[in-house]
């Protein structure tokens, strides 16, 4: 038995992978260490070969890596679904999200908007592209550093209206939790896990994985803010 495995994830899901790994400790006595950095960064460091035991990231980031030899073939399980959501500073004007239509006055009538590196940033934009909207966004956009919360740009008043995936929100001070987005125009993203081809004990890996994904966990994932994949 492994005294210690260790992993590279997104800030997405730090702090359910935080809880994960103390219960795992706790029922295997395997000590788990996971890093949790800006997803772009994760996976170049995966993708350097870089020796974690397992990785997680958005579904489309680690097939990539899969694809590329560096996570092990059929090693991959989907974790958790996570919906974006919108926060503004604690006790500002909360905007009207309940429809299409609301959402996108409210995005026009912000002085500023922030949003990730991740993949609920880009389609993000994407959504704005769609609307033809973008240009007149143009100046308003902040997109946050690597690893830097968007919601600390909410609570500082350097963004008004603050766009990030909910698990990533709900923990934070000096903002307000408006809601998700409307149905019609939802961002989810599935966070994925695998087995990093530079693990030298895979099959203990691939244990941790299957206790992440199983069904005990399924209270700590609705906790942080995800549903089960």
């Amino acid at each position: 038995m492994p005294d210690r495995l260790t992993g590279i994830s997104s800030m997405a899901t730090r702090a359910l992978l935080a809880e994960l790994a103390s219960a795992y400790e706790a029922r295997s006595g395997v000590g788990v260490a996971i890093e949790s950095v800006g997803g772009v960064d994760a996976a170049k460091r995966v993708q350097a070969g870089e020796a974690f035991d397992v990785v997680v990231l958005a579904s489309d980031a680690l097939a990539k890596l899969a694809e590329a030899g560096r996570v092990l073939a059929g090693s991959v399980v989907e974790l958790v679904h996570s919906g974006v959501a919108v926060a503004v500073k604690a006790g500002a004007p909360r905007p009207d999200l309940s429809t299409e239509d609301a959402f996108r006055r409210a995005v026009l009538s912000a002085p500023s908007i922030g949003y990730s590196t991740g993949p609920s940033g880009t389609a993000l934009l994407a959504l704005f592209e769609r609307w033809g909207i973008t240009s007149q966004l143009q100046g308003r956009l902040v997109q946050a550093r690597a690893g830097v919360p968007v919601g600390t740009l909410v609570a500082s008043g350097e963004v008004a209206l603050g766009f990030q995936q909910r698990s990533e929100l709900i923990h934070l001070a000096g903002i307000d939790l408006v809601g998700d987005l409307p149905d019609a125009i939802r961002i989810d993203t599935i966070f994925s896990a695998g087995v990093c081809a530079a693990s030298t004990q895979p099959d203990a890996a691939r244990a941790l994985l299957a206790y992440f994904a199983s069904p005990d966990t399924a209270e700590a994932k609705r906790r942080q803010g995800m549903t089960p994949a």
